[in-house]
């Protein structure tokens, strides 16, 4: 009964306002006119006046209704900056928090019997920061005030908060409105819409939300850095921890703008990507597929042949592939191009020091303007009984591992249907190892769509690996390892156990704890790559959330220069268009959407398919196997939502749609592009011929048919 009440207050001041055809009063014109009309009862009757303001300024904003900036205009010209703002600021809060109590009362709980868990993490920060981000909110007038009343209500916080909050938080654009209101009174002609008063009121409306952003700043700041002193100069413009692709990019871009940068490294210049990631792994998927071509010769028309592997050559020219790269991510390339390069480890004492560890025993402290944190990610290992005792191998340490061996290992076990696990048990198959790939899931490559998936899956089964989908690793005995399928146990031995389950980001070790810096699966940031610092930054695998090598570098830049010239400028990461290969044989690759992804998020596609099997390089090649498939909007836009591609080159061929999809490049231009004849990028053309066949103006074709025969005679 108490909710029915409330709602019929509500609905009568609703219906009010609509009967009574209030909101003509409530626009600038009808505001003139009031004030023209009840200035003199005014001067006669001010407390009838005022309390009667006041009360409809409340029933205006605790019904939601719209009007109160009018209202908050009409204010200033009737009452003055002094008790218009009084009036306001008291009335508005009033108002403000009725709304948000009658949203709490009324809709509160049906809404956390239904979306709890949800709001679980919303209640949570706004426990412990709730003021503050109710504050923002207040300070921008970009954020409707009546919805800032109503979303607020559902939450938890407290109602005395959100009073002394909302009464600080609207001050300013009070003052603003109300002083704007003064002079908007007076305007009579067109030279008073020139007058230096209206002008700067206007001035003033314009600039209210950078204010508030400033004045938000500042507290911000003030709150982040507290219990920090910010040193009187500093040592360098920037410090970058961790050398792998995020960390050599940003020191890079700050060496050239003449920064003066230190990049501090314990390890290997180069990171993961250089050493143990992408070069070596691909290095041995070359030599791997050689193997394949001999043996497979007779696709060629040449007598096959059972290549014979060394495997240690085999990795000795793989470790020869990264040296050969080396020279690329060295301290001395570095050095020359004008980055301090310091070999240790880094600590962040405070968000303007950095101590170093170094690598020759001794200790260096520096204090720096901005910090980057590139500190990349490492595999993950999972709690499974007996794994400790296995003699596991991971991504960074089965190369060490392999170079100690005159022949691939017997048997592998590799742990993960991701892209690394894919791809090594199709390496290792094809070098002679008899593989056992086993995925928790129940289909490899799981964030693709179920037909690349099953692809893939086919690829590797021709390979003669063995794929065990739907097999959880239970534990480890001995040489063995046990999963679980439907209820069995499934015993699988192995000489070598390759762990390629993910990766997961490096946080521990740097500082961040113990300064504050909040860390989740990666550390947290803003869309412009910081931190709860504002002068520090991270980027790369650690930051997440993709941990590709070229999203590295792309993230590098974002956190360089926001770091180095955020004052003036800041750049949000774009993440629209991010690549992705895994380097099977043939290739998997793909950008933006699938199926999977489109049907997840409720967007309506048309798919277009284009299969290779009858493209003519790829006859000619004997590479047949795969397609390209593209995804635009339900209903024929020529827009590029997304793109999949598995084939012989499909790397290279997916350029052509992330340049497509970055620079809103549609199907028509790409089907008029000439392409090299006979090419597999021509794949990619006779794709989209088949998107505009499927979109061909049917009705016209027939007028153009009766125009050929009329021709004809």
């Amino acid at each position: 009964m108490k909710k029915l009440a409330i709602l019929a207050a509500l609905a009568a001041i609703v219906a009010a306002y609509f009967v009574f055809d209030l909101g003509a009063y409530l626009t600038l014109a009808g505001i003139k006119q009031a004030v023209v009309q009840w200035e003199a009862f005014y001067a006669e009757n001010p407390v009838v006046v005022l309390a009667g303001f006041f009360l409809a300024y409340v029933a205006v904003t605790a019904a939601s209704l719209p009007g109160a900036a009018i209202m908050t205009l009409a204010a200033g010209a009737l009452f003055g900056v002094v008790t218009g703002t009084v009036l306001v600021s008291f009335a508005s809060t009033l108002g403000a928090t009725l709304a948000f109590l009658s949203s709490r009362y009324v809709l509160r709980d049906s809404i956390e019997a239904r979306f709890g868990e949800r709001l679980k993490a919303i209640n949570a920060g706004l426990e412990r920061d709730g003021a503050f981000y109710l504050f923002t909110l207040r300070m921008i007038p970009a954020f409707p005030f009546f919805v800032v009343n109503l979303v607020m209500g559902l939450t938890r916080i407290r109602t005395l908060t959100y009073v002394w909050v909302s009464q600080i938080g609207m001050l300013l654009g009070t003052i603003v409105y109300v002083n704007a209101g003064t002079q908007l009174a007076r305007i009579d002609s067109l030279s008073g819409i020139a007058s230096p008063q209206v002008l700067g009121s206007f001035v003033l409306l314009g600039i209210a939300p950078w204010l508030a952003k400033l004045v938000i700043g500042a507290i911000q700041r003030r709150k982040v850095y507290a219990g920090f002193t910010r040193p009187k100069k500093f040592d360098r413009n920037m410090v970058v921890i961790g050398a792998g692709a995020a960390g050599l990019v940003s020191a890079y871009i700050a060496a050239t703008v003449k920064a003066k940068v230190t990049l501090v490294e314990a390890k290997d210049m180069g990171g993961d990507c250089l050493n143990t990631g992408c070069v070596p792994s691909k290095a041995l998927i070359k030599s791997a597929k050689v193997a394949a071509q001999m043996r497979h010769a007779d696709r060629y028309g040449l007598t096959p042949a059972e290549p014979q592997v060394p495997f240690k050559s085999v990795i000795a020219r793989v470790l020869d592939a990264v040296k050969a790269i080396e020279p690329h991510d060295s301290v001395e390339r570095y050095e020359g191009l004008g980055v301090d390069v310091v070999k240790g480890y880094a600590k962040i004492i405070d968000p303007w020091t950095v101590e170093i560890a170094r690598n020759d025993g001794t200790t260096q402290r520096l204090t720096t303007r901005s910090i980057v944190i590139a500190s990349g990610a490492e595999p993950v290992v999972p709690p499974i009984p007996g794994l400790a005792d296995s003699g596991y191998l991971t991504s960074e340490t089965m190369w060490e591992a392999f170079a100690q061996m005159d022949a691939a290992p017997e048997r592998v076990v590799i742990l993960g249907g991701g892209p690394i696990g894919c791809e090594l048990s199709q390496a290792l198959a094809r070098l002679g190892s008899k593989v056992s790939q086993v995925e928790m899931e129940d289909r490899l490559l799981g964030r693709e769509d179920a037909d690349v998936s099953a692809l893939a899956k086919a690829v590797l089964e021709g390979e003669r690996v063995s794929v065990h989908t739907g097999h959880r690793a239970v534990r480890i005995e001995g040489k063995v390892l046990v999963a679980e399928h439907g209820g069995t146990e499934v015993r699988l031995p192995f000489d070598t156990l390759i762990l390629a389950v993910g990766r997961k980001a490096r946080l521990t070790g740097f500082g961040l704890e113990d300064i504050g810096v909040d860390t989740a699966k990666t550390v947290v940031t803003d869309a412009f790559l910081a931190t709860k610092f504002p002068n520090i930054f991270a980027a790369g695998d650690v930051a997440g959330p993709y941990q590709f090598t070229h999203t590295a570098s792309h993230q590098a830049w974002y956190a360089s220069v926001n770091a180095l010239f955020g004052t003036f400028r800041k750049f949000k990461a774009d993440y629209r268009v991010i690549p992705a290969v895994t380097f099977l044989d043939p290739e998997f690759a793909r950008v933006g959407l699938n199926e999977r992804e489109a049907a997840e998020q409720g967007i309506a596609v048309e798919v277009t398919r284009y299969e290779l099997d009858d493209l003519d390089r790829a006859i000619a090649d004997s590479e047949t196997k795969g397609f390209v498939k593209v995804l635009t909007p339900a209903g024929g836009k020529d827009t590029v939502l997304g793109a999949t591609i598995v084939g012989s080159q499909a790397g290279e061929l997916l350029a052509e749609y992330v340049l497509a999809m970055k620079h809103g490049i549609g199907l028509n231009k790409i089907l008029s592009t000439i392409h090299s004849y006979p090419t597999m990028a021509e794949a990619n053309k006779y794709a989209a011929g088949n998107w505009k066949k499927a979109h061909k103006p049917e009705g016209v074709l027939k007028w153009v048919e009766r125009y050929h025969a009329w021709m004809r005679g």
